[in-house]
């Protein structure tokens, strides 16, 4: 029976996989390099060797990381003689020493195409640089002479701003009087007769003077204009010229931070650029344009052409060119297109690595997890993730990365067990390639803190949580190896309707989508993503442009460009809509695609352009689209339906897909894969407070399913039950702040089954006789602490150990009679500050680093006496707030130094008070019976 169960898999599995051996089926996927998280590397100052290069590198090799990507900074107090001016030739050397260390080490090497950022140098003339519009005008009575020197008045802009258009108004009235002007600048006019006055505008562009924030030694200097190819080429020319000279060979992947660009809001050829687009001319709308206090809807349709327009030049002037400067050399790119004034889920879509960003402190609901101290609040919200993971799943990228962790907590007071939950939440968001924010570098033996970066978690040898950071970098690499095999598989797609949000976001015209203020720019598109999950289902987003690229399979499946496909699409209640969208959404009924369509038809179209036109059009093809009534419905559209419901949750209700009842009834954070096996992976993460226990229901079918734990990599066979066609129900054990992988298969495979704990009697308490040992402080502390009552070391007698950060070793000896009484034993450490490893009678039981804090340690105890031993590492705020209160300078760093996460004007780390470190509670074994 073996045997032909092993060929009827071979058989089923060889057309598709490559003839899959049963083994690699069930086992866990390779773990890559690109499957290990990466890390941001700061070179601050550029003041790298290569000694201290090749020391940061083979630790960041020693503890799993997969690679880093280079962003030089600003440098050092004092340390100005040792710094190294970028891309000059001893930077590109030691660029050169990185990429050979990397290829020894099995490291990949990324780089900035810059320094800090956005991108700009000493090499951006003031012709290249960012524009912003100037404006000035004056006020002529009818029939008087208007004689100016026209010039902005901002003495800045003064002889370099560039004159485009002078234009007077007088109410309907519109004359284009730049032809007026004499080669001085004068500008001789005599207004016509009319009823009132007339209104006479400049328009200029002008310069924002924005220069690289964070710049290193050789990057300072103007921001390059985004929207200029010419300039864009320019600015990428330095960085071939480097290469070539040097022979250095390039890096994987060139990287670009958010786009941070500010108040470049214009173009030397915009007016051209706009009339091309839109078919009439912006300049003659000014009045309406350059009023933000004016909501109108002709101002806002003006702004909208405007916008689309400056959203197409940044693409075509700036990704479009940089992607293909980077493809001419072998490099790939990695985008944070989010800040950008565009429909971000396009320019996302126009990268090869998408990355999105977490920034802040989500509160979860985690018995065990200490959230210490004040934080921002995240901006890791799945509805602002989702759009870099959307434009992978659609267009058929295999990573979607992000920039991890983003002063996640005060500085020094990060935790390896507080950087869980909010990696889970990620990787159930679609990403799957981390890059923590970050490393700065530092020179090995640099003194207490290190070097350090004023927003980063420093994810480096000079933290304390490095000592048991592999750990953590274990999990995330078997994470993102299930995360990146086979296809994704959310449920549905949600149209994202960028022309409601620039409709009602008036005032200025130049529009971001930074990720501080998703919830000012789109806050019913975050409830509609919220009310979808909330149903069961996990959504991914389309644009106008992505939309047309969809088509439908013969079974009513939507496709994009990648393998992805969807069970529908769902169009929420929006005012404006292209014509060709609308036609295109028809189109996929049509043709056997189901479209969910919520609240209310478009009634109207973007923009000024050809309006009446569109508009009929519009009405025309509505005219084909049912009415949204009050109950839901489902209307039959040649091979497919369309449903039309009030709201979104009821409109799925229609759709025949089957809701994750462990998203919409357990809460249970997911996301779900098409693997290799003909099944399904998925990962699960409990973020809330109430653990799981007992029969589960997933939405798809399997004959068999596999339970994968990244945390210890222990897998095996789950406990099925049989269950309606279509799904399938297993045995769950998920306790808060836990996470696992499951995988389903089309015929059971060989594999062992997983084990299901059961309690076993009363847990025995280890609460006497420890004693405390530190291993490795700083300021040092000898002796032997003896202690009867397990106690953090914070209460110990020395004053060092109030004040310290290392690592301390708790020892005890107890007796057991019978250890096999019970299938296995769980230590739970109780409260940990703030990780952990443990070697149970001298062999190692593992390292605890997250809640819950529990190991597996029954196959090392002994009948009679046992000992245990744990080692415990702290973090370093109680080093750093006695430092500050003794006044010792270590911020040493130039330009942004070193402040609070809250932004406090008045902030000293000496106000903190002592955080607990060590054991802080009662440490017991359990013992519990493995049922399989």
């Amino acid at each position: 029976m073996k045997n032909k169960t092993l060929l009827t898999l071979g058989l089923l599995l060889g057309a598709g996989t490559g003839c899959l051996s049963a083994t690699e089926v069930t086992d866990w996927y390779p773990v890559t390099t690109e499957n290990r998280p990466f890390v941001r590397w700061w070179w601050l100052g550029s003041a790298v060797d290569p000694e201290g290069l090749t020391y940061n590198l083979e630790e960041f090799a020693r503890q799993g990381l997969g690679g880093v990507e280079i962003t030089p900074i600003y440098g050092v107090k004092g340390n100005e003689a040792n710094d190294i001016s970028y891309l000059s030739p001893k930077w590109m050397n030691m660029l050169g020493h990185t990429i050979a260390e990397g290829k020894r080490l099995g490291l990949q090497i990324d780089m900035n195409n810059g320094t800090g950022w956005p991108f700009g140098g000493p090499e951006v003339t003031a012709a290249q640089s960012a524009r912003k519009r100037v404006a000035e005008s004056w006020t002529v009575s009818p029939g008087k002479k208007l004689k100016i020197t026209v010039r902005p008045s901002d003495r800045k802009q003064q002889g370099v701003a560039t004159l485009q258009r002078i234009i007077a108004v007088n109410g309907d009235r519109r004359i284009d009087i730049t032809s007026r002007l004499r080669r001085d600048s004068l500008l001789d006019w005599k207004a016509p007769k009319a009823k009132s006055d007339w209104k006479v505008y400049a328009i200029f562009s002008g310069r924002t003077f924005q220069k690289v924030k964070r710049a290193a030694p050789g990057g300072e200097g103007l921001v390059v204009n985004h929207y200029d190819s010419i300039a864009v080429n320019s600015y990428l020319d330095r960085f071939d010229r480097a290469f070539a000279s040097s022979g250095i060979p390039y890096p994987d992947s060139f990287f670009n931070d958010s786009y941070e660009v500010y108040g470049s809001d214009w173009a030397d050829n915009i007016f051209e650029e706009f009339e091309r687009d839109h078919g009439y001319k912006l300049e003659l709308y000014l009045p309406e344009f350059l009023d933000q206090e004016n909501h109108d809807s002709l101002r806002s349709r003006v702004v909208r052409d405007y916008r689309a327009t400056l959203a197409r030049m940044l693409r075509e002037n700036f990704t479009d060119v940089w992607m293909a400067r980077s493809h001419r050399h072998g490099a790939r790119v990695r985008n944070q297109s989010h800040g950008s004034p565009a429909n971000i889920i396009d320019l996302y879509a126009a990268v090869d690595i998408p990355e999105c960003e977490s920034f802040g402190q989500t509160d979860f609901s985690i018995p065990g997890l200490v959230q210490d101290g004040p934080s921002r609040p995240s901006d890791s919200d799945p509805a602002v993730l989702k759009f870099a993971s959307s434009a992978a799943h659609v267009t058929g990228k295999k990573l979607t990365s992000a920039e991890t962790l983003t002063w996640l907590t005060e500085h020094f007071r990060t935790t390896l067990a507080r950087c869980k939950p909010e990696l889970d939440q990620m990787f159930c968001s679609g990403v799957n390639h981390v890059y923590f924010h970050g490393a700065p570098y530092s020179p090995k033996g640099a003194a207490f803190p290190g070097w350090m970066f004023y927003a980063s978690i420093n994810m480096s040898p000079t933290n304390s949580i490095w000592r048991d950071a592999d750990a953590l970098f274990a999990y995330i690499a078997r994470c993102q190896a299930f995360l990146s095999a086979g296809t994704p598989d959310n449920d549905v797609l949600l149209y994202f309707p960028l022309e409601d949000v620039w409709h009602r976001q008036g005032g200025n015209p130049y529009l971001m989508f930074d990720i501080h203020k998703m919830q000012q720019r789109m806050p019913d598109i975050k409830q509609h993503v919220t009310e979808i999950m909330a149903a069961g289902y996990d959504p991914d987003y389309i644009s106008d442009a992505l939309t047309e690229t969809l088509t439908v399979s013969t079974d009513g499946r939507l496709k994009g460009t990648g393998d992805a496909t969807y069970g529908a699409i769902i169009v929420p209640a929006v005012r404006f809509m292209h014509p060709a969208t609308l036609k295109k959404l028809l189109s996929l009924a049509q043709e056997g695609a189901t479209v969910i369509v919520t609240g209310s038809l478009p009634a109207d179209v973007p923009g000024l352009s050809r309006y009446d036109q569109r508009l009929d059009s519009l009405r025309t093809l509505l005219q084909a689209a049912p009415e949204i009534g009050s109950v839901p419905c489902v209307h039959s559209e040649g091979k497919g339906r369309i449903i039309t419901a009030p709201d979104i949750a009821s409109g799925l209700k229609l759709s025949g897909l089957r809701p994750e009842t462990l998203r919409s009834d357990r809460n249970i954070s997911m996301i779900r894969r098409r693997n290799e096996a003909g099944g399904f992976n998925y990962f699960l993460a409990n973020l809330k407070g109430d653990a799981i226990d007992g029969k589960v229901t997933l939405a798809t079918s399997a004959a068999a399913v596999g339970i994968f734990d990244p945390l210890t990599g222990e897998s095996g066979l789950a406990q099925t039950y049989e269950s309606e066609p279509g799904t399938t129900s297993l045995r769950l054990q998920l306790r808060p702040g836990q996470s696992i992988m499951l995988k389903t298969f089309a015929v059971k495979p060989e594999m062992a089954p997983w084990g299901y704990i059961e309690p076993a009697g009363k847990p025995v308490n280890i609460d006497r006789g420890w004693s405390i040992v530190f291993e490795n402080s700083q300021p040092a502390i000898s002796g032997t602490f003896a202690t009867d009552t397990l106690t953090a070391w914070t209460d110990l007698p020395p004053e060092e150990a109030k004040v310290n950060f290392g690592t301390a070793v708790y020892s005890v000896e107890f007796s057991l009679d019978n250890p096999a009484e019970a299938s296995d034993w769980i230590l739970d450490l109780g409260d940990v500050r703030h990780s952990a490893e443990v070697t149970v009678n001298g062999q190692d039981a593992g390292k605890v680093w997250s809640a819950p804090f529990t190991l597996s340690v029954g196959r090392l105890l002994k009948p009679g006496l046992n000992r245990l031993e744990v080692r415990v590492t702290n973090n370093q705020a109680n080093r750093i707030a006695d430092f500050e209160r003794r006044g010792i300078k270590w911020r040493i760093f130039k330009d942004a130094n070193i402040a609070s996460v809250t932004n406090a004007k008045t902030f000293s780390f000496g106000d903190w008070e002592e955080v607990p470190a060590g054991l802080n509670s009662t440490v017991s074994l359990i013992p519990v019976k493995i049922n399989n």
